[in-house]
């Protein structure tokens, strides 16, 4: 047993320091392309031109990527979140794709909607006299018709009777199946939360069942875990990730690939939004694109807005951390030696959340010493690719 984990985590150091060099596999025919190439992000990995290939970055590359259904040849990590679906695929040992995919948002069944939506090639799907739009263009059209986005997959309580459907829907506008049956997939699942209702086991289920039918060997991994996966090679895949996304803050403690603590807190962006725009009587997608947009963390704020998100920020982290240490402190843990933070996600990327979450941290004694506190090289991406590096290790 013990030389079967020793070799798992020697693949699985391989897959993830072959995919940290950055180096990305090109189409040897990149010609048969039907889509222009676009402009990627400048963070992350470099890209090809090819259409699986590319990282949505823009409400403008809605276009390129509407009819765009990745086959996959070689493994693929999944981060199954509760505002996006992020796939990343391998091939001979380099990163072939990475594609951002945003959940929908909805307008009701309107004949001139039908023909705004084809002639601006926002990419939409039809299902119980709604539409569904997807991708960066979504959040605008949706605000058009005074809309929100759903969220198919989210922690207070399962979606109605369209929950399950929506997700088949959009994952078959995401990912076909493999070139090769049994083709490893590992997709994101959340830690159990400390508190709430966990209907999100029902939901793993259901998108394991899915990748499954579709002819891959589908398997779960824990969002925190492949974080450390994807940004802890160096460090034997030993220290703390957090993740903070949409919905809920995901936590790992792993020590040498296995993870000792998993949890997750259902408070995060979205939390953030909501109660920002209800403090300065504004709407949630307003506060988001702020958020999202110009706000900083490490400058003083210039009006309500952005006061009101460096008090819910500050509470936010607050709640993290003020969780962890009494999670840690409760558990039984291995003596190691100083450790690594890691944090990820979308909310953690407004400039100054690194230092501040670092001030708070220093003002609480944890079981451990932590070594740094560091932002993921990648946060959007990091959890794809990391449960990439699980699909790789399985490969091999």
């Amino acid at each position: 047993m013990a030389e079967k984990r020793d070799d798992q985590l020697r693949r699985a150091m391989e897959a993830s320091l072959s995919l940290g060099g950055k180096e990305v596999e090109k189409d040897d025919d990149e010609s048969s392309s039907n889509t222009a190439p676009v402009e990627t992000k400048p963070a992350g990995p470099e890209v090809s031109a090819s259409p699986v290939a590319n990282v949505v970055a823009r409400e403008d590359d809605d276009q390129a990527n509407a009819a765009v259904v990745l086959r996959p040849e070689g493994p693929v990590g999944v981060d199954v979140g509760t505002t996006s679906i992020v796939t990343a695929e391998s091939r001979n040992n380099k990163i072939h794709a990475v594609n951002q995919t945003d959940f929908p948002s909805t307008i009701p069944l309107i004949s001139f909607t039908k023909n705004t939506l084809i002639e601006n090639a926002v990419p939409y799907f039809e299902m119980n006299n709604l539409y569904y739009l997807q991708g960066y263009a979504a959040d605008r059209m949706a605000a058009t018709f005074n809309k929100h986005a759903w969220r198919p997959v989210r922690t207070e309580k399962v979606q109605g009777d369209e929950g399950t459907p929506l997700i088949d829907a959009i994952l078959q506008n995401i990912i076909g199946r493999p070139e090769k049956s049994g083709l490893p997939l590992y997709y994101s699942i959340p830690g159990e939360p400390l508190e709430g209702l966990n209907t999100l086991v029902y939901h793993s289920a259901i998108i394991k069942e899915y990748f499954s039918d579709l002819g891959y060997t589908a398997m779960p991994v824990n969002e925190g875990l492949a974080v450390v996966m994807s940004e802890l090679p160096e460090e034997n895949f030993t220290g703390i990730a957090i993740s903070i996304g949409g919905s809920m803050v995901n936590v790992c403690l792993s020590y040498l690939a296995v993870p000792l603590i998993t949890f997750s807190i259902q408070k995060a962006g979205d939390y953030i939004d909501t109660l920002v725009a209800a403090a300065i009587d504004d709407l949630p997608d307003k506060v988001k694109e702020v958020k999202e947009g110009s706000f900083s963390l490490a400058s003083k704020p210039k009006n309500r807005m952005e006061k009101a998100l460096t008090i819910y920020y500050d509470d936010l982290i607050d709640t993290v951390i003020i969780t962890l240490c009494k999670v840690l402190i409760s558990a039984t843990i291995p003596k190691t030696g100083a450790i690594s933070l890691v944090l990820s996600g979308g909310t953690v990327k407004p400039e100054g959340f690194v230092s501040k979450f670092e001030k708070a941290l220093s003002k609480v004694r944890l079981p451990m010493k932590i070594s740094s506190v560091r932002m993921a090289e990648d946060p959007l991406n990091s959890v794809a690719k990391g449960a990439l590096v699980m699909a790789m290790a399985e490969e091999k």
